[in-house]
């Protein structure tokens, strides 16, 4: 059984324009995990992963959050956008552990610079049957980050939140196996599935999020095609009857 590091929280570092995503999620009831259910029984297979937020690096652009865009050799989700993270391994003392060692593998980034301020519930990726506990961290020191491994990661990214939650960038994709949900088409990414259903819950939680069109769904084969454009692309036109507020179809 994985070890319980969460002595190493400190929800109280978070500054100020973190803080309301910290009440928020510190405050969670067991039925308010939108996208994914929680995890009831344990098959053995648990990861991590590293919601990393960095302040604003004075550029105008505002807060930022780490993504990675894994390697197109990788056996599993290659080519898609990620936060870091991984496999919670027996000498790990926990999840956040485990998300702090596999972000500075596959970034370089030095830990000590990141202060752990909260877990959420594991959730559950169907596909794949890990059950991924997301952690929840503030940038207080940033360090130099990039691809350490490119058989790995192809792409490391400070995407700053406005980006994501700039209505342009927001729209639905639509998969041949029924999937339906959000996607964000930001800093070059196309951000998709687990990844995008935290981003979009945590834009929601932190007061961040814009309205924008729910009725735009976009076939996700097409769009995959055209990734590394998207985010220069001009967004599709709007119906005039147009929903004012968008997410993921649950």
């Amino acid at each position: 059984m994985t070890a319980d590091d969460t002595a190493d929280l400190r929800p109280g570092a978070a500054p100020a324009w973190l803080g309301p995503l910290v009440e928020a999620c510190r405050h969670l009831g067991p039925d308010d995990v939108p996208f994914r259910r929680r995890v009831t029984t344990s098959n053995g297979r648990r990861a991590a992963v590293l919601m990393l937020f960095a302040d604003e690096r004075g550029d105008g652009t505002g807060p930022e959050l780490l993504l990675t865009e894994r390697a197109a050799e990788m056996r599993a989700h290659a080519g898609q956008a990620a936060f870091p993270g991984g496999s919670i391994d027996p000498g790990d003392a926990g999840p956040v552990a485990a998300a702090l060692r596999e972000a500075r593998e596959e970034t370089g980034l030095e830990p000590a610079g990141v202060v752990p301020l909260l877990t959420l519930p594991p959730l559950t990726i169907p596909v794949t049957g890990f059950a991924v506990t997301p952690v929840l961290a503030h940038w207080a020191r940033p360090s130099p980050v990039g691809v350490v491994d490119p058989g790995e990661t192809a792409a490391v990214l400070r995407v700053p939140l406005a980006a994501l939650a700039d209505p342009a960038a927001r729209f639905r994709v639509a998969g041949p196996s029924g999937y339906v949900g959000p996607a964000f088409a930001a800093g070059g990414l196309l951000v998709w599935g687990f990844t995008a259903g935290l981003v979009d819950w945590m834009l929601t939680l932190g007061g961040w999020a814009r309205p924008w069109d729910g009725s735009d769904v976009r076939d996700l084969d097409e769009v995959w095609a055209q990734r590394h454009d998207l985010s220069t692309a001009q967004p599709a036109p709007s119906r005039p009857d147009a929903a004012a507020e968008g997410g993921p179809v649950r």
